[in-house]
Order: C-alpha cells, then sequence, then structure tokens
C-alpha cells in the first residue's frame, strides 16, 4: 500500500514527462487500433520495443486521458487496493470521462479485477504488458470475451527506413538486416542497449517472476538458442547439453523465453499434434540486432540473419506457422482456418549448387498441400520458374516485406 500523496505524485510527473517526450515513429499497428468501450485493449511484446511510445501515441489522441506506468520504482509496495487511490487521483487531476492508460500491467497481482471493474462501467481501457503468460492467464479468468489483444515487435523495414529517413534500396535494407529494430538501440547504436535488455529480461521477467536462482543457466539456453536461429531442437538434447536434471526444466525455461518475447519455436508440421509434440522444433529470435550482439556467432551467417527475419515478419501476420520436412523441407508452411494456404523457402543465394534443393522443398510442400503456387525469398534475386505445373515466384525480402 502506498500513500495517496506518493501516487499523486508519480502520476503527475510521469504524465509531465510524457508531454514533454517526442511522438516518436508512428508504429503500424497504431494505424489499425481502435479504443471501444466495454473492452480493454492489451498491447503484449518484448521490453522496449515500443510499447510506451505507442501507448503515448494514442494517449495524444484523445481529448482526455489517465496514464500510469507500473514499473515506475517509486510505486514499489503498490497492491491492488491502491487502484481505488488511482482512480480518485486521476479524476481530480483530470476530470471525468478520460480513457485509462495503464503501462506494465502485470506487475500488480489481481490487476485484472480492477480492469474487469472499469470495462464493466463502460470505461475505455488501454494496457501493456512483457510477459504473455502472465497475461493471458488472467485474461482468460477475468476477462474473457472484455479484451481485444494486440502484439507489438521491434520496428519492421518500413518503420526502420521512417527512423533513418532513408529510402528503400539493398543497401537499406543490409542495414536493417544487421541492425534489427529496438529503437533505443537504432538511435544510439550502443551494444550495451541490447545487453542490458537481454538482462533484464532474464533477472525481471524470468528469474524474478518465477522464483529461479540459477539465473546462469538461463543465459547460457538463451543465448544458445539464439546463436542457433533456424536449426532445430529438442528439449532432451538441451537438458543433455547443459545438464539439466530433468526435461520439464528446460520446457518449462524456454516457455519463459517465449513468454517473454525473446524467442519463438516452431514445430514440424504433422496432421498430428500429438506428433508435432515429439518431433524436433526450430527456433527464432525475437530480432537480429539483439542476436548479433548478444552472441559471437549469429551475426556471420547471414543466411540465418535472412531468415530469421522472414520468420517474423510472418510470425506478425500469422498465428499458425510450421517447417516442412518429408524427403526434402521447406522453411514455412502456413495454416489458416485448418488448412496450409502458403509455402515459403528462405535462401541468401539461389544457386547452381543450392537450386535443386531449394525449389524440389518447396515443390514438395506445394504438392503436398496442394497449392498452385509459393514464393523462394533470396537476398536480392529477382526471377520466375513454372514447374510441374507450379509457379515459383523468386523476390528480395526487402520488396517483400514492403507488399
Amino acid at each position: 500500500m502506498i500513500s495517496k500523496e506518493t501516487i499523486k505524485n508519480v502520476i503527475t510527473s510521469q504524465r509531465d514527462f510524457l508531454d514533454s517526450s517526442e511522438q516518436g515513429i508512428l508504429r503500424e499497428k497504431g494505424r489499425e487500433m481502435k479504443i471501444e468501450d466495454s473492452f480493454a485493449l492489451i498491447i503484449t511484446g518484448v521490453r522496449r520495443c515500443g510499447k510506451s511510445t505507442l501507448m503515448n501515441q494514442l494517449l495524444k489522441k484523445q481529448k482526455k486521458g489517465y496514464y500510469l506506468n507500473l514499473e515506475d520504482p517509486r510505486l514499489g509496495g503498490f497492491d491492488f487496493s491502491d487502484f481505488n487511490k488511482v482512480e480518485a487521483i486521476m479524476k481530480e487531476l483530470y476530470g471525468e470521462g478520460g480513457v485509462y492508460f495503464f503501462d506494465e500491467i502485470q506487475n500488480v497481482p489481481g490487476w485484472e479485477r480492477f480492469i474487469r471493474y472499469l470495462v464493466d462501467r463502460k470505461e475505455k481501457v488501454v494496457l501493456t504488458g512483457s510477459n504473455a503468460s502472465i497475461l493471458s492467464k488472467e485474461l482468460g479468468t477475468k476477462l474473457t470475451g472484455r479484451h481485444l489483444s494486440v502484439e507489438l515487435f521491434p520496428f519492421s523495414f518500413e518503420e526502420f527506413l521512417s527512423l533513418k529517413k532513408q529510402e528503400p534500396s539493398i543497401k537499406s535494407f543490409e542495414e536493417y538486416l544487421i541492425k534489427g529494430g529496438f529503437p533505443e538501440y537504432l538511435k544510439k547504436e550502443n551494444p550495451e542497449v541490447l545487453h542490458e535488455l537481454l538482462t533484464d529480461i532474464v533477472m525481471k521477467d524470468i528469474a524474478a517472476r518465477f522464483g529461479i536462482k540459477n539465473t546462469a543457466i538461463l543465459n547460457k539456453i538463451v543465448i544458445y538458442l539464439i546463436s542457433n536461429v533456424g536449426k532445430e531442437f529438442s528439449y532432451n538434447s538441451i537438458k543433455k547439453m547443459f545438464e539439466i536434471k530433468s526435461v520439464k526444466s528446460v520446457i518449462d525455461y524456454i516457455s519463459f523465453f517465449e513468454n517473454a518475447y525473446l524467442v519463438f519455436t516452431l514445430p514440424r508440421f504433422s496432421y498430428s499434434y500429438k506428433q508435432q509434440q515429439v518431433n524436433p522444433k526450430k527456433v527464432y529470435s525475437i530480432d537480429n540486432g539483439f542476436s548479433s550482439n548478444n552472441s559471437a556467432s549469429f551475426s556471420k551467417d547471414q543466411g540465418k540473419l535472412l531468415e530469421n527475419l522472414v520468420f517474423l515478419s510472418l510470425r506478425k501476420r500469422y498465428k499458425n506457422i510450421f517447417y516442412f520436412q518429408e524427403k526434402n523441407e521447406c522453411d514455412f508452411v502456413i495454416k489458416e482456418k485448418d488448412k496450409i494456404t502458403k509455402a515459403v523457402q528462405v535462401c541468401f543465394d539461389l544457386n547452381e549448387d543450392n537450386k535443386d534443393r531449394e525449389i524440389n522443398g518447396l515443390l514438395e510442400a506445394l504438392e503436398k498441400f496442394n497449392l498452385k503456387d509459393g514464393i523462394i525469398l533470396t537476398y536480392k534475386q529477382d526471377d520466375e520458374f513454372n514447374i510441374k505445373n507450379k509457379k515459383i515466384k523468386v523476390l528480395p525480402v526487402w520488396k517483400w516485406l514492403l507488399m
């Protein structure tokens, strides 16, 4: 519990800071967001990807708004009962009828009960959070049918170009491919920004929250994963590699990384859900710059940089993505409404040494799922093939990202 005076001082100082802050690059997600009464709009995503900036952009569009960042260290000891003080102070300061904005809401146990109270009164509410697991558990109990969720990622290529004031080209794409899209890093280009980000996520979002004392093992596993983008792994192989006592611990650790948006795991396609769980998975990272600056080997493999970037773009658009592997392999197949609708192959350079392998992997997926066409994404090649009544389009990734 915190005194009313302390909460009031925090609210006013945070608001003064927001009012004096630059609006920043307008996010693509912001164009499509609508704040509805009777629903909580929840923005999730990795730390420092721009959630607070997006929230500020949304706040400045409102005639009247209330804002509180619950990760402010001055709010140490804030508990559920303090929300009543917050509501009273906000109305005292800014009047009735404002839109509520709460940043990093997951830091307060029981927050969903207060948000449900606001939603039931038809208030407009916008929240951000950095942990998908905790949010989903609480949303599923108290806010079922009363929330709209949006995931925010680091900058897209288009947003990167806007920040850097550059035109789309192979040169600007090469910079984006390597540096990634974390806003603060792109502005300062100081690797410490991304080193500290990894530490914050491991220590605050995972170790502290789940009571894990052996943080060294968390660091080792996550660095291994972000260094091996696009490669297969199994929970058992991780267990043996790092001499962890149980497979369950490995499963828990990797789920923590995923829920904090550090990594994503990709299952091999199978019509059997049970088989999907047994098959090896592939792993992808939240951002190329993040991985390059926290791993000694990742940045040296441009093919993996390209593949990771394609995965991230697909992940923003689609929820159900798999890799396909039978006689040959296709990097990504997309499932929509219980049907595979797209097949995508990624190859840094399509040449005589790998052409048959890459095309055959895509063709096998097209035939398996009865698709008429597929795409091979490359660094800078542009071409088209018609093989076995299948149309295969070859495109540079930078052009595809802007389509």
